[in-house]
């Protein structure tokens, strides 16, 4: 409980949002979601929403691995750990569990409704749930928030990940269940990491957890 609390930046933000997306998720349908979201666009979100969704792509996620590495190797491993734990969660319930499961593309194939995607955008047919774009944000983002020394900046972390899965629908390659279910799977695995590795290396302190690289 005491890391929810000193984070409540980050998690006020989060269970908004968690909330809010949850009660829509009851009232409509995910194909009346998609739609609503699919109608609401612009051409500043098409290019906006093109550039933000890779904070949520595995080559972002190493970088902030990497940039960890200059505050200290701990933080690099609770990164490197949520990352990978985080994305083998997502692969057995993409490829195993849920293999197959279809993207809006294949779902609204043979549908009257005429909607609308971005010209040049690669657009994925299968393999829709979970949203593996979405997992790796919350992963990334509550963990920063996590490590973060200014706890009132959660906010800003929260934010940043809700923005980056909301592209996956603005962008048609998701429904808002995948990416709903993501962020559950990306925020519970960082706190997990991070929680059980802090009680672990502080029973365990060694001379290597806060030393960093340097140039």
């Amino acid at each position: 409980m005491e890391v929810f609390i000193k984070n409540r930046s980050f998690f006020i933000v989060y269970l908004f949002f968690f909330i809010l997306v949850g009660v829509f998720m009851l009232l409509y349908s995910k194909a009346e979601l998609m739609q609503w979201v699919n109608a609401h666009n612009w051409p500043t979100g098409d290019l906006f929403f093109q550039y933000v969704t890779n904070l949520g792509d595995g080559a972002f996620a190493v970088i902030v691995i990497v940039v960890l590495l200059f505050r200290s190797f701990r933080a690099a491993l609770m990164g490197a750990a949520s990352f990978l734990l985080s994305t083998l969660i997502v692969r057995v319930l993409k490829e195993v569990v849920f293999a197959g499961s279809l993207r809006p593309l294949k779902y609204f194939e043979h549908s009257e409704w005429q909607y609308r995607i971005i010209d040049g955008l690669d657009i994925h047919s299968y393999n829709s749930f979970p949203s593996g774009h979405s997992t790796t944000a919350f992963a990334v983002f509550s963990l920063l928030a996590l490590l973060d020394d200014r706890k009132n900046r959660g906010w800003f972390w929260a934010l940043l990940a809700v923005i980056t899965a909301y592209s996956r629908v603005y962008l048609f390659q998701h429904f808002v269940e995948d990416v709903y279910v993501g962020s559950v799977i990306g925020t519970v695995s960082s706190v997990v990491v991070f929680v059980l590795l802090s009680r672990y290396w502080g029973q365990n302190p060694k001379n290597w957890h806060n030393r960093r690289l340097r140039f």
